[in-house]
């Protein structure tokens, strides 16, 4: 980063740290105790489609490596499209499987990045609920190296319970390195998985 860089205001954009995903399952201990929230067993990676063979091979592979587990519980590994035309690899485990879950979403960022795809990699997410039915997703920023919660109101309007997402950033904040920016928590409705 340059003198000009500093004077116009740029600024270098934060590499991922894709290790940051193994603190989830530390967060989902102090989530459960903060708000009673525990861990679906559902989470999913978005990234933009490319059309190519290279890409349909890759995410083949990475699909064929995570149905391998033979731990793995329910469903297998599934590719999905939502309605603004982004794809989701959405990996479902037992809701006490939540490390297995992190190595899930790990393996296949890291595959996409190794493949030379990521920079269509956009978030992670791993899904709680708590006992009245609310649910919760702690979404990973893939480009920004940070967290934060998206809490999705019940219902068929979209809307976002923004005292929750507060409450669980507060209580996280020692747990995850949590998004500064607001601007940058993005709602995922219709995320699968959540």
């Amino acid at each position: 980063m340059g003198l000009l860089d500093i004077l116009l205001g740029r600024t270098k954009p934060v590499a991922p740290d894709l290790d940051q995903l193994f603190a989830l399952p530390s967060a989902a201990v102090t989530l459960q105790v903060a708000a009673g929230f525990t861990a679906t067993g559902s989470g999913s990676v978005c990234f933009a489609t490319v059309e190519g063979a290279a890409f349909e091979q890759t995410h083949r592979e990475v699909q064929a490596l995570l149905d391998a587990d033979t731990d793995r519980t329910g469903p297998p590994v599934e590719l999905r499209r939502d309605d603004y035309g982004y794809s989701w690899l959405v990996s479902q485990r037992s809701p006490d499987q939540l490390p297995q879950l992190v190595n899930d979403l790990h393996a296949v960022n890291s595959s996409m990045e190794i493949n030379g795809f990521g920079p269509q990699l956009l978030c992670s997410l791993a899904a709680f609920a708590d006992d009245t039915g609310r649910r919760l997703a702690l979404v990973y920023l893939y480009k920004r190296g940070t967290f934060y919660p998206f809490c999705p109101l019940p219902g068929a309007a979209q809307h976002r319970d923004s005292a929750l997402e507060l409450q669980v950033t507060a209580a996280l904040g020692n747990d995850l390195r949590i998004e500064p920016d607001l601007s940058r928590w993005f709602p995922v409705w219709g995320a699968p998985g959540l």
